[in-house]
């Protein structure tokens, strides 16, 4: 009886070291895997597909705006932005989106002097600047200091901007070569006022205001015919409305020009290292990286974190990372000839609204743009030409909406007050980096008023911070 027990604790003893020996050899590449594969998991097939195109009514323009007017490789862009999406996705596990960075090409599509080395010179510099905030935990000190009702302003000035831009497309016919607006859209045909109206009306009523069904169902669970309303719905939401309207566009770009068909060329662009020569690294900083800065960190870094905090709590998206992966990708592919790139928060509402929950979403995304690259090359740029501008407006139309629905969250009438202020002061400025300024000083001023209230000055700083 007494030699069981004796024999027992030396095998226990003995198991532990062999346990505690292999995780180490195993753990790492295996969490790797599993996170990885839980990133890039579809929720749902239809959502996802779906979500994916919410992004495109702000790439689809300013793409075809530099190929036509900065003859930008568009078959390398295609390339490196397929990567970015696929990798992004990999890493966060949510729709980031990868957009273009917007100041760099008002300027390139504005100055005629401005050309290629100057896009990529400023696409550089700005990527080697985020890369070193990131990396050195600054961008992560300013996200915690920013408060959260200037961010909020920042969203919101952003989105309606997106919104703005928007009905200007679906209004006037566009001149994407000389960013100019060239007339009133005519009613009927094949790139029509109908037709981007009966599009938009299409999305409103297949995705609503996008969530909410939750709570109007529990309001809805008493009455008999609940059950048909809830099939109702799961019809609907079933609907890649975003996909169907985006596959509508480009059947309507074939039947406007039958003749693309025929400038397909088969094969990937060729892809040459930059030459970028001194003035070009100075005009690129001076021109493009200068006023492109304030809105890759408000836009594409601090405002890109607060949001997806707010739509996936769950994941990990900080500052310093999505910081250094701008950077990174910037600095890659800028030498290549690949338009300067960003995320953005606008992109990231878009896809959520049309149903992207994972990375799997963009991953899809990049897929194709990847395969679409490869396959064809710079000669697509005639397809997008043709594609219908209305169409695309929608598409924009509802991720700006998106966007600046996520401002509604403001609690007190100070805060509202310093977000709205920030929002007019961008709109109408044309900066976000302006509005931004005044957001933070009437944020120091009201809050002067509370320093006599026994409160450290830093303790009423960060009160309403994200």
């Amino acid at each position: 009886m007494d030699s069981q027990p004796h024999h027992h604790p030396p095998e226990t003893t003995h198991t532990p070291p062999a346990t505690a020996h292999q995780p180490p050899a195993s753990t790492f590449p295996t969490a790797l895997v599993k996170k990885v594969k839980n990133n890039l998991v579809f929720r749902s097939k239809w959502a996802e597909i779906n979500g994916a195109m919410g992004d495109l009514g702000t790439f689809i323009p300013i793409v075809l705006a530099l190929t036509l007017a900065k003859h930008l490789n568009l078959g390398t862009t295609l390339i490196f932005t397929g990567v970015y999406n696929i990798l992004t996705g990999a890493l966060y596990g949510v729709p980031m989106p990868v957009q273009p960075m917007k100041s760099i090409a008002a300027v390139a599509i504005a100055n005629t002097d401005f050309g290629l080395p100057e896009i990529m010179a400023s696409g550089i510099c700005t990527a080697a600047i985020l890369f070193v905030l990131g990396v050195t935990g600054l961008m992560q000190l300013v996200y915690k200091l920013i408060p959260l009702p200037v961010v909020r302003g920042i969203q919101l000035a952003q989105g309606l901007s997106f919104a703005m831009t928007a009905v200007k497309y679906i209004r006037k016919e566009q001149n994407f070569s000389k960013s100019k607006s060239s007339g009133d859209r005519h009613w009927l045909g094949l790139d029509g006022l109908i037709l981007a109206l009966v599009c938009a009306c299409f999305i409103i009523v297949v995705s609503g205001a996008g969530g909410g069904n939750e709570e109007n169902e529990e309001r809805e669970a008493n009455e008999e015919s609940v059950w048909r309303k809830r099939k109702w719905r799961k019809i609907m939401g079933s609907l890649p409305s975003a996909f169907i309207v985006f596959l509508l566009g480009i059947v309507l770009a074939f039947v406007r020009g039958p003749k693309v068909v025929k400038g397909f060329k088969f094969g990937p662009s060729s892809i040459e290292v930059m030459k970028i020569s001194k003035e070009a690294w100075k005009e690129g900083f001076i021109k493009g990286t200068i006023p492109q800065l304030p809105l890759s960190v408000l836009n594409s870094v601090i405002a890109v974190c607060k949001l997806s905090s707010d739509l996936f709590p769950a994941k990990d998206v900080s500052a310093t990372s999505v910081s250094a992966t701008v950077g990174l990708m910037n600095l890659v592919g800028c030498w290549f000839g690949a338009m300067p790139c960003c995320h953005g928060a606008g992109g990231l509402a878009g896809q959520y609204k049309f149903g992207g929950r994972s990375g799997g979403c963009v991953a899809l995304l990049g897929l194709a743009k990847l395969v679409l690259g490869l396959a064809f090359g710079s000669s697509l740029v005639r397809v997008l030409d043709q594609f219908p501008v209305g169409v695309l407006g929608v598409l924009l139309l509802f991720a700006g909406i998106e966007l600046a629905i996520c401002s509604r969250d403001m609690n007190s009438k100070e805060e509202s007050f310093v977000m709205l202020v920030c929002t007019a002061v961008s709109l109408v400025g044309s900066s976000s980096a302006l509005g931004f300024a005044c957001g933070i000083v009437v944020h120091l001023l009201l809050r002067i008023g509370k320093f006599g209230e026994g409160q450290s000055c830093i303790s009423v700083w960060m009160n309403g911070n994200p």
